[in-house]
């Protein structure tokens, strides 16, 4: 409905150009919003105040002349102008309810799909050099719930688990991985499960025996030239740190899979070729040995320009050399229209900088456009990054463990009387969901505090709070088997009837702004009063105890649509539903 408004203002500002009321080459950014208060309608803008410079003429004036110019339209309906200018629309119960009626017949739930675009999403990319740890989580979530409604909004979406598996330290690696095999004879077992443990283990050798350190370096030289032996330790090292990684997102319900791996290693054949290439558009500045790029926009407090170092001094390459690789094959290979780095904010510089070189470079297409996505830390209750009470690093798979634990004895509490293998299956979908929606619902820039305790509440904006939302919803159709809808229309006569279709309705501008703006939050929220929204009908609005059948029906079918949009809500999450709980 919103968008359909925006339609009808921009139609009034074609006319008015025609007429000469504003110039031929006049732009505005129409914004319509929701009002807070009914008794102001249902949608507003402010559209007459923006006009007024232009225009040359007073806001209430500009107001009742847009309305006098709207296009007819059986959604609206009426228009009044309230206050310095604002101008308020009323939106018609029936064409609402037309609305949803559509809605439930579709897929995709009634929403309007954008022109698509192939959009490759950059998540995730954990380090092969360690297991997975909670730094981990919110690139991994807060990208997989976008590329989910990326790809339901119709949109050709490209995975790129741009894993960290090339560098300096898969020297270090590889040395003790091949003094291990001469320990323990060539046909012994290469044991990696814990990785944190070995990666530790081989930085100690490295540390204290020269002899180690030297070969670790000429096998970074080996590795990186192709060598053979080289390779197939590397590439096993690989296999068995991707299958942790792929472990943890089995159990998290993460969408990627292994052919979306597209990591570091990839892009070695090319870097040389960068280095040539900025060369010869002399963008290259050697300092202190090292090949640099200085940009005018990036410069320190001082006033100093601020370098993208391209090569090492020792011929090493680096991040930036990387990732604008990694941005020309997606720009001439994947073709993409966007690409979305979701990386923590403290990369910020980094990919303002690499942006800006990629297209001053020409290493991109011009109207491809490079978004940095950063994110907050998650921190444990003393506000500081969450670590395990020793101070060390809390693995992924701990977390997820002490989550489900947690959640099983929640669930169990709570049924009493439930067979384990029911308790065990709702347990694991309440503990990983209460992980993801705990982080998926905060604001995506902000940090915020790891708590189990509120995060298994089922009071407030939590995941069991909107599971058993959905589980209540989905309740009354078992208890309504015998009734027929094939035929059923829907009629908004209560105002709380009014309240749930709105709010329905507003299921397409949410997945359009989580996806314009990668957050997640903005679903959540919408979720919860969404829930919120259907409780005070349920409450207010008899449905299978209705005064007539129609009216029985009209509000089933509410409730259906209510379900399906939690659900698939809960979906583009990431997060599984339950019939009971």
């Amino acid at each position: 409905m919103k968008s359909h408004i925006q339609s009808l203002l921009e139609q009034t500002l074609e006319s008015f150009k025609q007429q000469g009321i504003l110039p031929a080459d006049f732009e505005a950014r129409i914004q319509v919003d929701r009002t807070k208060d009914k008794s102001h309608g249902d949608l507003a803008t402010n559209l007459a105040m923006m006009l007024t410079k232009a225009a040359g003429k007073n806001p209430r004036e500009l107001a009742q002349l847009i309305i006098d110019n709207l296009p007819a339209s059986a959604y609206v309906a009426k228009v009044e102008i309230a206050g310095p200018g604002f101008i308020n629309f009323f939106i018609d119960d029936s064409a609402l309810a037309n609305q949803l009626q559509a809605a439930i017949q579709d897929e995709h739930l009634g929403i309007k799909l954008p022109k698509p675009q192939t959009i490759v999403v950059d998540y995730s990319s954990p380090n092969l050099a360690k297991e997975m740890h909670v730094g981990h989580l919110r690139s991994t979530i807060i990208g997989d719930s976008v590329v989910r409604t990326l790809e339901f909004l119709g949109h050709r979406v490209i995975r790129q688990n741009h894993v960290g598996d090339w560098g300096t330290q898969f020297g270090m690696l590889l040395a003790y991985m091949e003094e291990l095999r001469a320990q323990n004879g060539e046909q012994a077992q290469l044991e990696l499960s814990d990785l944190e443990t070995f990666y530790r283990a081989a930085k100690l050798r490295f540390d204290e025996s020269a002899e180690f350190a030297t070969r670790a370096r000429q096998l970074v030289v080996e590795l990186q030239s192709g060598d053979a032996y080289c390779n197939k330790l590397w590439r096993e090292f690989n296999d068995i740190s991707l299958s942790h990684c792929h472990e943890v997102y089995a159990r998290l319900g993460v969408s990627l899979t292994r052919a979306d791996v597209h990591g570091e290693s990839a892009y070695n054949a090319d870097l040389e070729q960068v280095v040539k290439d900025l060369d010869a558009q002399g963008l290259l500045t050697e300092s202190n040995g090292a090949k640099v790029v200085f940009q005018e926009a990036f410069r320190n407090k001082e006033g100093e320009a601020l370098p993208v170092i391209i090569q090492k001094a020792d011929g090493g390459y680096l991040y930036a050399t990387t990732d604008l690789a990694a941005m020309r094959y997606r720009s001439s290979v994947l073709k993409a229209d966007r690409v979305l780095y979701f990386v923590d904010l403290r990369q910020a510089l980094h990919f303002q900088q690499v942006f800006s070189l990629a297209k001053l470079a020409k290493f991109v297409r011009e109207d491809m456009s490079l978004e940095h996505l950063g994110f907050g830390t998650m921190n444990g209750e003393d506000g500081r990054p969450f670590k395990t009470r020793t101070g060390g690093v809390v693995k992924l798979v701990d977390l997820l463990e002490e989550a489900n634990t947690r959640a099983l004895d929640l669930v169990r509490s709570k049924n009493p009387d439930m067979d384990e293998v029911t308790l065990a299956e709702i347990a694991r979908v309440v503990g990983i969901s209460a992980v993801k929606y705990a982080d998926l619902s905060k604001n995506r820039t902000s940090d915020y505090i790891f708590s189990f305790e509120q995060m298994l509440s089922f009071e407030g904006n939590t995941a069991p709070y909107l599971l058993y939302a959905y589980t209540r919803v989905a309740g009354i159709f078992k208890r309504a088997t015998d009734v027929d809808l094939s035929q059923a229309t829907i009629v908004l006569e209560h105002e709380k009837e009014k309240d749930l279709g709105n709010k329905l309705a507003q299921f397409g501008e949410i997945l359009n702004r989580v996806v314009d703006k990668g957050q997640p939050h903005v679903l959540c929220g919408y979720l919860y009063e969404l829930a919120g929204a259907f409780s005070s009908f349920y409450e207010a609005c008899p449905v299978l105890a209705a005064d007539n059948d129609a009216q029985r029906d009209s509000r089933l079918l509410l409730s259906q649509l209510t379900a399906r949009t939690l659900q698939k809500g809960l979906n583009l999450l990431g997060i599984e539903t339950l019939e009971r709980m």
